[in-house]
């Protein structure tokens, strides 16, 4: 199994700063899109993603390189902490949801109808179970392999797409129902 951080993070391990910076820019924006998906929220998503390099440093010089992937590792020691995260935020009630960027080129009913349409997708996603939006977004937002996921989330590869499975049809049907409400069909 190739692994092209490997030799980043025995780097990262002997001290170079260099390699810490070039790990950071190859990764950062998916473990902040990761988090954002997964907490509905761009702080403490980039909190979980700071974390998740923090543990990076803490463990490169005893990396032992051929038992995951580096970039498997990353995604599993984020969705762990947003486990974390969402459990907090059950225990303390905080409904606290992200906004959806604008694009400014869209025309304002477009841009309007784009924010509904994700805020129905986030909302679908976050009613989910935890396990299953953290297939979903391994899967769909993240682009890793079924396996790659698999590994990030420690089940085996039929768990995680009985996961998707069900985390799909829910999905559908989350959305299909809202659809129905918005047009007045019921």
């Amino acid at each position: 199994m190739h692994d092209p951080d490997a030799e980043l993070l025995r780097r990262i391990g002997a001290g170079d700063a260099r390699a810490a910076d070039q790990l950071v820019r190859r990764h950062l924006p998916r473990m902040t899109a990761l988090g954002r998906r997964m907490l509905s929220n761009a702080a403490e998503a980039e909190d979980v993603a700071q974390e998740v390099f923090l543990r990076v440093w803490k463990v490169a010089p005893e990396w032992r390189t051929g038992e995951a992937k580096v970039e498997t590792w990353m995604h599993r020691v984020a969705v762990n902490l947003c486990y974390d995260r969402l459990r907090r935020r059950r225990e303390v009630n905080d409904p606290e949801a992200g906004v959806a960027s604008i694009d400014p080129a869209q025309s304002a009913p477009d841009a309007i109808l784009a924010r509904q349409r994700a805020a129905a997708v986030r909302a679908a996603l976050d009613a989910l179970p935890d396990r299953q939006r953290a297939a979903i977004v391994l899967c769909h937002f993240q682009d890793l392999s079924n396996i790659d996921a698999a590994h990030a989330l420690e089940i085996s590869v039929d768990a995680l797409e009985s996961l998707l499975s069900r985390g799909r049809r829910a999905l559908k049907a989350a959305l299909s129902a809202r659809a129905d409400d918005l047009t007045g069909d019921a």
